[in-house]
């Protein structure tokens, strides 16, 4: 059987060992490579292949969360150039739904659900005043979903590129005639 060596200060351990991380340690040397303190807590942190205990690790390598600006110690979100929390990663809109593992619209630094964005960002139909989110028609200086375009008079959809304005509504070349 091969002596093991402690990985701080190279000795032969022939009492108490330490296993961790692929290597043997003296109790007393295994330490937080920052501070230098013992870790005696059976759950410790690693950076760069070395034990960290939990205070060195909080103040100097979890990150901060944009949402609530407390330390990340779980799993870490990245999105919009920030860290986050699963939890505070929500839509910004008034539903406040978790965007994790969901598509995300971005607006002036913040993410939002689909329903919300267009509800809050896209452009409106001049005929019903609700959110268009697919093709539009744009005449008579605004936009229009395609069967909301109806003639004034006889309300059937203008489907012809030609027709006639009354009031800035559009008439369809039948009622017009």
């Amino acid at each position: 059987m091969s002596d093991a060596v402690c990985h701080k200060c190279n000795e032969v351990i022939t009492q108490r060992i330490i296993t961790a991380l692929g290597k043997t340690w003296h109790p007393e040397h295994f330490a937080c490579k920052d501070c230098d303190s013992p870790i005696e807590e059976a759950t410790f942190n690693i950076q760069d292949g070395e034990p960290v205990c939990a205070k060195c690790f909080l103040k100097n390598y979890s990150g901060t969360c944009f949402g609530c600006k407390q330390p990340i110690l779980e799993r870490t979100i990245k999105a919009l150039g920030q860290t986050w929390h699963e939890n505070c990663f929500v839509c910004g809109g008034p539903c406040k739904k978790p965007l994790v593992g969901t598509s995300f619209y971005e607006r002036d630094g913040q993410a939002y659900c689909k329903p919300d964005f267009e509800e809050l960002f896209a452009a409106r139909c001049a005929g019903c005043s609700k959110p268009i989110t697919e093709n539009a028609i744009v005449a008579l200086s605004a936009k229009w979903h395609r069967n909301c375009f109806k003639c004034k008079k006889c309300l059937n959809p203008i489907t012809a590129s030609t027709f006639a304005v009354e009031e800035n509504k559009p008439v369809c070349t039948d009622c017009s005639a």
